[in-house]
């Protein structure tokens, strides 16, 4: 079934083609055809607000396709993109499960394939089974860990270049290009939004970009990025 942002709707996650090793993709069937009965199916654009920093849970958000971005603002207005989820990734769950406010904003970057579930048949879906209920702690604690590992990666960074370069090359080893010679990636934030997510300027973001581009380390096709000298990448990363 097409929606009308042009995404392929899966109804069924017991029939769906692109089950894997996730949370709620690969559980046993009798716990899967529980999670069949509570959830929403929901397609959304790029650009909408799933919800936002501070808002009273209502359920969780599990991302079949597409990407979203999850951001936090300070009280003076400024913006700090703190990570970008991928499908299979659940979002607002600690917050569901704990019943205090959303920690972040979270906004499609893409159309997405959106699955829902009411914050109260959550919680009893997890009461009634203790193996998902396990499976839901495990990912809260990876969560916690993969959040440590990007705020010592980005956060403890020298300079807005080494940032930039540990970003980069963490999003090439996502996409499964880090092995390659020459990675290619595809940018999809805005220079702005990429400042936010290492904290520095716009100006500073689209400088670095064209000093990479002009020492040959990276070529730019549009959003795509070719990255010509990973050694160099690296380099910057580690030495900056």
């Amino acid at each position: 079934m097409l929606s009308p942002y042009g995404l392929e709707i899966v109804e069924s996650c017991i029939q769906c083609k692109l089950r894997a090793d996730r949370i709620f993709c690969n559980l046993p069937p009798a716990a899967l055809q529980e999670f069949e009965k509570i959830k929403f199916v929901t397609a959304y654009p790029q650009g909408a607000v799933l919800f936002v920093e501070g808002q009273t849970p209502r359920g969780i958000f599990v991302l079949c396709k597409g990407g979203v971005k999850l951001s936090i603002n300070s009280p003076n207005g400024r913006t700090m993109i703190v990570k970008l989820a991928e499908p299979g990734e659940v979002l607002g769950m600690s917050a569901t499960i704990s019943g205090k406010p959303y920690e972040v904003t979270a906004e499609t970057i893409d159309p997405c394939q959106i699955n829902f579930v009411k914050r109260d048949d959550f919680l009893r879906f997890l009461r009634d089974d203790v193996e998902t209920c396990f499976r839901v702690a495990e990912q809260l604690g990876e969560k916690y860990y993969n959040a440590c590992k990007e705020v010592r990666s980005l956060g403890l960074s020298h300079s807005a270049a080494e940032k930039l370069a540990t970003l980069l090359l963490e999003w090439s080893s996502k996409n499964g290009e880090a092995a390659k010679a020459e990675p290619r990636l595809r940018l999809r934030l805005t220079h702005e939004e990429i400042a936010q997510m290492i904290g520095t300027s716009r100006e500073t973001v689209t400088r670095l970009f064209a000093e990479l581009k002009k020492r040959q380390i990276l070529q730019a096709t549009g959003s795509t990025l070719l990255i010509r000298n990973t050694a160099a990448l690296r380099d910057m990363a580690n030495h900056n």
